[in-house]
């Protein structure tokens, strides 16, 4: 909660004027019963017809007052409440950006986004709510209290049993269903997740004519946030029946007490009408702060979960010290120096048992290409994966022009490195903004350069929409060869010194892939290239090709030193090319 206060602190005047205005409608409200017995008592007892006018034109008037004051009190209470719900979803969204890889594969894209939607939105909703209610509420049914003892102490007694009786009951029932409401919002996790697996892989669900087992699984996830969300209604639902039979039973004692004293001249029927108006108000105002609870500790257990994502600190952290003199000793060195040093890596993934890299161990030369080549899982992904600092070593080093990569600012890091994952992965917008991701100012000739080299330039000008070429969200107008080929341009664009290539042609024919191979190679100069496949072609021309097998280096060489030297690298190239073929490379 010093969290949302934080927030809230920046709209103090806001949330001190919608109170202020609130409390300001409830004092007029109180003296309507008094109005309403004066007219009773004097009006109607004596025929007084002026003065029944007088006191209703009063009531009009305490009316409007009331109306302006609450049309205030909600625009101040919604402006704070949007506003921090604004710069709350802005700080979590840019704190969630910040987190690395490992955290967002802890706590899940589904649970993140519940967070930064539903979770805040109730939050929101909460804000908005306490900021109406929670001070005005209370101030009438005290008031109502004081002013009844000001009508008639004796009758007024019913208020002090009844008030401390109905707070119990409130209080009781708030604590039991907050934390029954953060079960729900798990659930509600769950649901998103159910929903975006489904909608994610609705192709493949049809092509295994999967719809009805599919459909199954959500109605069990959603019917267990539906028993969840039932149940924890029976229980806030108690609120308003125990409410009213506990007022109604004050009320009744009220005329009954009222009675007797106007019996004995004591006090007059106006009076005891407004001793009724009183409870009355305490009723309704019971009720509201009733309901008021219910939505606090949905949004005290929503506060909660988005607090818990705040809490989370990035594991990948850079170093505070400048590398600005280092930077200066290592440019006389440069050629001397390997690119890039893998020295002795190991790598453990959050919550794994075992290591999915363990005694890494190769050297890199500037403009030398790489081919990384596996089976399913071997970890080839895992490797390139650990230049960017996307995940961070267990044990064992990564080194870069001869410095730790954990030694440089991440965005100077990945300045130097341009990455194509395995998904390629366009955003709504012309084709210029998307390649702009790579190089904020690059040209237009910059940007046709990569196509070419990328062997996109092709179907680009078949578009006859050059650099506007509309993109639809997630590149759905293209081709998955065509977005692979974009993904690739947009990182050559950038001109980094290391390029990483994560399987990020496999949606292209054979000569295809040969042509920006031989692209690359041709006109990227001293970039350093990292290949990572599982086709022997694609990487059999590297300068350098290193086999992954279960998380441990097989063998690194030369296509034809490896044909000869180990065993798994020639059963997947005896795999995918022709037996002549193998053995006339290894010859």
């Amino acid at each position: 909660m010093k969290r949302l206060l934080h927030y809230l602190s920046g709209y103090k005047l806001e949330s001190i004027l919608g109170p202020l205005f609130k409390m300001l409608e409830a004092s007029f409200e109180l003296f309507v019963p008094l109005v309403v017995a004066s007219m009773i008592d004097v009006g109607i007892k004596q025929g007084n017809s002026a003065y029944i006018l007088r006191q209703g034109g009063l009531l009009i008037l305490l009316g409007i007052i009331g109306l302006a004051c609450s049309l205030t009190a909600q625009y101040f209470a919604a402006k704070a409440s949007v506003s921090a719900a604004t710069c709350l979803r802005n700080d979590l969204f840019r704190h969630i950006s910040n987190l690395s890889y490992t955290e967002i594969d802890t706590v899940g894209t589904s649970t993140l986004i519940t967070r930064m939607t539903s979770d805040i939105n109730q939050v929101q909703t909460g804000i908005n709510m306490v900021l109406r209610l929670f001070l005005r509420s209370p101030f009438v049914v005290f008031g109502a209290m004081i002013m009844a003892f000001t009508v008639d102490v004796k009758a007024a007694m019913a208020f002090v049993v009844v008030i401390p009786l109905l707070s119990v009951v409130v209080f009781g029932i708030l604590l039991i269903s907050m934390p029954l409401y953060k079960k729900v919002q798990k659930q509600l996790d769950q649901v998103m997740l159910t929903t975006r697996e489904n909608l994610m892989g609705v192709r493949v669900i049809r092509a295994f004519n999967r719809q009805k087992s599919e459909t199954a699984r959500f109605e069990e996830e959603n019917g267990l946030l539906v028993r969840l969300q039932v149940f924890v209604g029976k229980i806030s639902a108690l609120l308003n029946p125990v409410t009213y039979i506990m007022i109604n039973f004050a009320i009744i004692a009220v005329v009954w007490i009222g009675a007797l004293q106007v019996g004995a001249g004591v006090i007059t029927q106006g009076k005891v009408v407004a001793l009724v108006n009183y409870m009355s108000q305490i009723l309704v105002e019971l009720v509201k702060l009733a309901n008021l609870m219910i939505i606090i500790s949905k949004s005290v257990a929503c506060m909660n979960r988005v607090d818990t994502i705040f809490k989370m600190e990035p594991s990948i952290k850079e170093k505070q010290q400048s590398l600005a003199s280092g930077d200066k000793v290592l440019i006389g060195q440069e050629n001397s120096l390997p690119k890039l040093v893998f020295d002795q890596v190991s790598f453990l993934y959050a919550g794994a048992k075992e290591e999915s890299l363990s005694g890494i161990d190769f050297s890199v030369k500037k403009g030398e290409t790489i081919g990384i080549i596996g089976g399913t899982g071997s970890g080839k992904s895992t490797v390139v994966n650990l230049i960017p600092r996307f995940y961070d070593v267990a044990s064992g080093q990564v080194s870069l022009d001869g410095r730790d990569v954990r030694d440089y600012p991440l965005e100077m890091l990945r300045e130097k490195i341009g990455v194509v994952p395995q998904k390629a992965v366009l955003f709504k917008g012309s084709l210029r903004e998307n390649m702009q991701w790579g190089k904020k100012d690059a040209s237009d000739e910059e940007i046709y350069r990569a196509l070419d080299i990328a062997q996109a330039r092709e179907f680009v000008d078949s578009k006859k929409k050059g650099l506007n070429l509309y993109i639809e969200q997630g590149g759905r107008n293209l081709s998955g060869g065509q977005r692979q080929r974009l993904t690739i341009a947009r990182a050559l664009v950038r001109e980094p010194e290391i390029l990483i290539l994560d399987d990020s042609a496999s949606a292209l024919d054979f000569a295809t892939d040969a042509r920006l191979r031989r692209a690359i190679k041709e006109n990227t100069g001293d970039m350093t290239v990292f290949l990572v496949s599982q086709r022997a072609a694609t990487i059999r021309n590297a300068d350098q090709i290193l086999v992954l097998d279960d998380g441990k280096l097989a063998g690194k060489g030369t296509h034809k030193e490896l044909l000869n030297s180990c065993e798994l690298y020639r059963e997947i190239c005896l795999s995918q090319l022709s037996k002549e073929e193998v053995e006339r490379d290894g010859r």
